[in-house]
């Protein structure tokens, strides 16, 4: 798009950062927001849209539409998600790139939420080596953390790290853009900042450099923590130091304006074949994995021993479950096994590249179900096969002939024919 001219303009914006910004957003794709346009619409006038975001955040005309309300259901209720409109989207992106090289001179090395380089692998890795070292963990849970960060101390956060007063500006104007739920209505926001928007998890996560990570550092330099947003993990050596650190922690999150799930936030021992007592809590979950005491082999003894381990949560291979049954895999017959696959097979591969760093052998049955219901596929689309003898055959044949033709047979190919006949 080139160099902006920048004339009469009052902030200086170039037009090359909003190219760059809109280039992030059309990567994620993401649903319209209250305008109803979607991306592909967007693009239909992309270079006279792009223009207009630009002279508007340009001359500091710019003020964002209400963000659209999406109710997410949660085992515990529902999560409202706020989505901006693409136009927003690219704003809030100029914003967020502009902050986060300054942000990255700054951050703790043990926050991985957002951040070039670092992943929620990562966090998860980091988090099993400590839980080897440290025998208790502070499993945190921030209340409603998204809905309640107040406003004043972020745009503070933002002031402290930026000296261009458009940004902070912006800032000012997103954190009380309206939400607008299903009906029209419009919901005032004088506190948080909606999960969905571009600029969220920058704001979140330089608002919880300074009301957690700069003050743990300060407060408790010898004790470790993993934090992803505003998911974290604090590692102690003892029960009474896990206790008086959490306390400590629940005060700090009040003086921000936040408050500690009481439920939710737990004391957990790290249980192994190497440690001695016991403790009411022994698993916590962390970024869709679960830790807990687990049997593993010593390759070096040829033993079993119980080690403290991730593997996929509980809660995830629920979710996934219902998600595979959801396909309904077994009554689309009008398909072929390769349309089914390429169907499928970018969600599962997603899920074997993130869950299957740790025990990945938890996945095996979720995995076999997808196979169950091909199996049934097969059954309803060939008569041939509704002999059980006949399908095994096919299946094994199918299997050996095209190894690669589902992403999670690099796993598992095997089913439960019982599950397969229903």
């Amino acid at each position: 798009m080139g160099e902006p001219q920048q004339g009469e303009k009052s902030f200086s914006i170039s037009k090359r950062e909003v190219w760059q910004a809109y280039q992030r957003v059309a990567a994620n794709k993401g649903a319209p927001g209250v305008d109803g346009v979607a991306l592909e619409a967007f693009e239909k006038d992309l270079k006279n849209n792009l223009y207009r975001i630009w002279n508007r955040m340009a001359s500091g005309s710019y003020f964002p539409p209400p963000v659209r309300a999406v109710p997410i259901p949660k085992k515990d209720g529902v999560r409202i998600l706020g989505v901006p409109t693409i136009a927003d989207r690219i704003a809030q992106t100029v914003v967020a790139r502009r902050l986060e090289p300054r942000m990255e001179k700054i951050f703790h090395d043990d926050s991985y939420g957002y951040r070039v380089g670092r992943s929620a692998v990562d966090a998860v890795r980091k988090c099993r080596q400590r839980c080897w070292r440290y025998n208790w963990v502070i499993d945190l849970d921030v209340q409603k953390f998204f809905d309640s960060c107040p406003h004043d101390l972020i745009v503070k956060a933002v002031d402290a790290n930026t000296d261009q007063r458009w940004i902070v500006l912006y800032v000012k104007r997103w954190l009380v853009a309206p939400m607008q739920h299903a009906d029209g209505t419009l919901e005032a926001r004088d506190r948080g900042t909606p999960q969905g928007s571009a600029v969220s998890p920058c704001l979140a996560n330089l608002f919880l450099h300074y009301a957690f990570d700069a003050w743990m550092e300060r407060e408790f330099p010898a004790v470790p923590f993993e934090r992803y947003v505003d998911d974290a993990v604090v590692h102690c050596f003892s029960e009474r130091q896990a206790l008086e650190v959490c306390e400590a922690i629940g005060q700090r999150m009040e003086q921000v304006g936040l408050k500690l799930h009481p439920d939710k936030t737990r004391i957990v021992y790290c249980a192994d074949s190497n440690r001695r007592g016991g403790h009411d809590a022994v698993t916590f979950d962390f970024l869709g994995y679960t830790f807990g005491p687990r049997k593993a082999l010593n390759q070096r003894m040829g033993k079993m021993f119980t080690s403290f381990a991730p593997a996929i949560s509980r809660e995830k291979l629920t979710t996934k479950g219902q998600e595979v049954r959801a396909w309904r895999l077994h009554l689309r017959t009008g398909s072929s096994l390769a349309d089914l696959a390429e169907q499928i097979n970018p969600i599962v591969r997603g899920w074997m590249t993130y869950w299957g760093h740790f025990n990945k052998s938890h996945m095996y049955d979720l995995l076999r179900r997808i196979n169950a219901y091909l199996m049934r596929w097969a059954r309803k689309k060939y008569r041939r096969l509704r002999s059980r003898r006949r399908l095994q055959v096919w299946w094994e044949k199918l299997v050996a002939n095209e190894p690669d033709m589902f992403a999670h047979w690099a796993w598992v190919t095997g089913s439960e024919f019982a599950f397969a006949g229903r």
